[in-house]
C-alpha cells in the first residue's frame, strides 16, 4: 500500500532517491525548496510516496501566486523539468494527490513538467521542445569536427575579435547586466539577481556561469546545470549591439567544451517553441529535438502565462520602451508570477 505525505523538514532519502532515478533533474532535488523561499518566498508542497519499503516517489510542487496572473501549482515553475518520480503506481498516487492539493488551493492550472511520457490521465501539452546535442566525452576537438565548415568559422570569428570567455562565481554580476539588458530588449521581465545567487549558493560548482568578454565589456552569458552526464543551458543572453562579433557562438562553444572536457555526453540546450528562430540557432550545431511532455489539470486556462498570448501581447511592446534600471525594478515582482 502506498501512501502519500508532505515533506515537513530534511529528509535524508530525499536526495538519494531522486539521482537514482533514471529521468532524474536538479529541479527535483530538496536544494530547490530553499532556492524557491529565499528567491521568491512562494509556499512548496515536497509529497513523498512510501510503502513499506521506504521512499518510491517523489513529487516537488510550487505554489505560485499573483495578483496579476492568479494561482498556480507547478513542478517546476521557471524551469523544463519536474513531475513526479518513481513507480508506476507512486507516480499515479502522486499526481493524484497533486491534483486533490490543486483543487483546495484553488488554483487556474496544475502543470507537472516532466522530460518524459508518464502513465498518468492527464491532458498534456506539447507546446514546448528542448534540443539536444550528443557529445563524444572528454573529446572536445572530435565535436568540433562534427561541425559542418560553415559553423566551424562562425565559432572561430569571435576569438578573432578578440571574444574572450570566462567561468566562474565571479561572473555572476556580469552575467546577470547582460541578461537583464536582453531581457528588457525581448519585452520580458527579469528574474531577480537574488535567485541566481541563490541557485550559486545552493549547487556550487554544478552551476555553471559563463560571460563572454569583449575588451572590458560582458557581452554575452549563460548560466546553466550540470548533473549525471548532462549539461543544460538553462538561461543564455547577449546584447544586440555586439551581434555581429557572434558572442554567442564563442558562449555556447566554450559551454560545450568545458562539458566534453568534463566527460559529459549530452549538452542540453533548453527549451524553445519549434520553428522559431532560437530554435532554429539550437538546431545548427547538429542537435536533435525531444518532446517535453507537460501535464495538466485546470479550470480551463490552456497554460501558463506568456506573453504570446494575446491578452498579454500589449506587455512586451510596453517593456521594451523602460529604462534598463526601471525594468530591473518592475520586473522581478512581475516574473515572480509566471511560472
Amino acid at each position: 500500500m502506498i501512501r502519500v505525505e508532505r515533506l515537513t523538514g530534511a529528509a535524508a532519502d530525499w536526495d538519494p532517491f531522486v539521482r537514482r532515478q533514471p529521468h532524474w533533474t536538479p529541479f527535483h532535488l530538496l536544494a530547490w525548496r530553499d532556492v524557491i523561499a529565499r528567491a521568491f518566498g512562494h509556499p512548496t508542497v515536497y509529497l513523498a510516496a512510501r510503502d513499506d519499503t521506504g521512499l518510491v516517489g517523489a513529487l516537488p510542487l510550487v505554489l505560485v501566486r499573483s495578483p496579476i496572473f492568479g494561482r498556480f501549482l507547478v513542478s517546476m515553475p521557471f524551469v523544463n523539468y519536474g513531475g513526479p518520480l518513481g513507480s508506476t503506481d507512486a507516480v499515479r498516487a502522486l499526481a493524484d494527490e497533486a491534483a486533490r492539493i490543486a483543487v483546495a488551493e484553488r488554483v487556474k492550472l496544475l502543470e507537472l513538467r516532466s522530460r518524459v511520457e508518464l502513465p498518468l490521465d492527464f491532458p498534456v501539452s506539447h507546446r514546448k521542445i528542448t534540443v539536444v546535442l550528443d557529445m563524444p566525452a572528454g573529446e572536445p576537438d572530435r565535436l568540433f569536427k562534427s561541425f559542418d565548415a560553415k559553423l566551424r568559422s562562425q565559432v572561430r570569428r569571435p576569438a578573432k575579435e578578440g571574444i574572450v570567455v570566462r567561468f566562474g562565481r565571479d561572473q555572476l554580476d556580469p552575467f546577470y547586466r547582460v541578461f537583464a539588458h536582453h531581457m528588457r530588449d525581448l519585452g520580458t521581465p527579469v528574474q531577480p539577481r537574488r535567485f541566481f545567487a541563490a541557485l550559486a549558493d545552493a549547487f556550487g560548482d554544478d552551476l555553471w556561469i559563463g560571460v563572454a568578454w569583449k575588451d572590458a565589456q560582458p557581452v554575452a552569458g549563460g548560466v546553466g546545470f550540470r548533473w549525471g552526464s548532462e549539461f543544460e543551458m538553462t538561461w543564455a543572453s547577449s546584447l544586440h549591439a555586439y551581434n555581429k562579433l557572434s558572442p554567442n557562438m564563442a558562449l555556447y562553444w566554450a559551454f560545450m567544451e568545458r562539458a566534453c572536457d568534463s566527460r559529459l555526453t549530452l549538452f542540453n540546450f533548453g527549451r524553445c517553441s519549434e520553428g522559431s528562430g532560437t530554435h532554429r540557432f539550437k538546431r545548427q550545431w547538429g542537435s536533435r529535438d525531444e518532446q517535453l511532455w507537460w501535464y495538466q489539470r485546470g479550470d480551463g486556462a490552456a497554460n501558463t502565462p506568456s506573453p504570446d498570448d494575446g491578452a498579454y501581447s500589449w506587455g512586451p511592446r510596453l517593456w521594451r520602451h523602460l529604462p534598463v534600471p526601471v525594468a530591473n525594478i518592475l520586473g522581478p515582482p512581475i516574473v515572480a508570477g509566471i511560472p
